[in-house]
């Protein structure tokens, strides 16, 4: 369970980071600005779609150092390169399988990976941006 006091602090931290102010923070994650205050006063504990929101806007934000404050803020370069070598090439599928139509088991050719989520038995997750 997160401690939402120290989830606040850290909050806090990163919006102090980037320079930011609650309401700037918001308009760049796509929340109300409500959101930011209530969660900043402890009114309401932040939901996984606002967890993710900053994650994807600011990738030196590490989700563990996040919600339970192990690991560090901003991420330094070394885990960069982890998460980049720890990405296998995918296979690319030459003919349907299982009576599967081509048109819907490979990928357009004009698409782009956006994001690569990986969850465990455990009920943990790790979120990859190309």
């Amino acid at each position: 369970m997160i401690n939402s006091l120290k989830f606040t602090e850290r909050l806090q931290k990163v919006i102090e980071f980037y320079g930011e102010t609650a309401s700037g923070f918001a308009e760049k994650i796509g929340v109300q600005r409500s959101s930011i205050s209530h969660i900043l006063s402890g009114r309401n504990k932040p939901s996984l779609d606002f967890v993710m929101k900053i994650l994807d806007t600011y990738p030196e934000v590490e989700l563990y150092w996040l919600l339970n404050g192990k690991g560090e803020f901003p991420r330094n370069e070394k885990i960069q390169e982890e998460i980049k070598t720890d990405i296998q090439p995918v296979k690319k599928i030459s003919e349907p399988e299982n009576n599967i139509s081509a048109q819907n088991s490979t990928p357009n050719t004009t698409s782009e990976i956006e994001k690569i989520v990986i969850f465990y038995k455990d009920g943990t997750f790790k979120s990859y941006k190309p």
